[in-house]
C-alpha cells in the first residue's frame, strides 16, 4: 500500500478539513498522551484565524488523491530575533502505511521549500519523546535543540 507515489502539496485548511477528521483521530490516539484526561478537540476557529493571518500553512501528503499526511507549522518573526522569520510544527503526521522508505523526508524537504519560499530561516520540528524519528531529521541536517517536559496539573 506505501510503495505509491505520494503527491506533495501545500492547501488551504477549509479546503480539507473534512478530510482531516480521521487522520487527526489516528494521529491523538497514537500519540497523545493523558488521553484519559484530554480529549481531542480541535480550535477550528484559532486554525482558521491563524491561516487567514498567514501565520498557520498545512502541507499535505496524498496518494491516489486520499490524504496520507500532513505538516502544520506556524510562522512569525521571532520575538529575540525580529530579522528572521522562525517556524514551528504543530502537527507532523504520515500515516503508518506510508512510513517506510523517503516518504517522510520528501515530506519534509517539501515543506522546507515552501517556507524558505515564504523568507522563513528556521524551521523547528518536534516529536513525542515515545514516537522518534530523529534519524530521519539529523540525516536531514537537523540537530537537537530544546528539550520539553510535560506534566497533567488539572484536576
Amino acid at each position: 500500500m506505501g510503495t505509491q507515489q505520494l503527491d506533495y502539496q501545500q492547501e488551504f485548511l477549509r479546503d480539507i478539513k473534512r478530510e482531516l477528521h480521521d487522520l487527526f483521530d489516528l494521529h491523538w490516539r497514537e500519540i497523545a498522551l493523558n488521553q484519559d484526561k484530554i480529549a481531542l478537540n480541535p480550535d477550528w476557529e484559532t486554525y482558521h484565524a491563524l491561516e487567514d493571518s498567514g501565520k498557520l500553512q498545512v502541507f499535505t501528503a496524498r496518494q491516489s488523491g486520499r490524504l496520507v499526511g500532513y505538516v502544520f507549522t506556524l510562522q512569525s518573526r521571532h520575538l529575540h530575533y525580529k530579522d528572521h522569520i522562525m517556524a514551528i510544527t504543530d502537527l507532523i503526521y504520515l500515516h503508518p502505511d506510508f512510513r517506510r522508505g523517503w516518504a517522510a523526508s520528501k515530506l519534509f524537504r517539501f515543506v522546507e521549500k515552501c517556507l524558505v519560499a515564504d523568507g522563513v530561516s528556521m524551521l523547528t520540528m518536534g516529536m513525542k519523546h515515545h514516537k522518534p524519528f530523529s534519524v530521519i531529521l539529523e540525516r536531514m541536517g537537523y540537530s537537537p535543540h530544546d528539550v520539553t517536559y510535560s506534566k497533567y496539573i488539572g484536576d
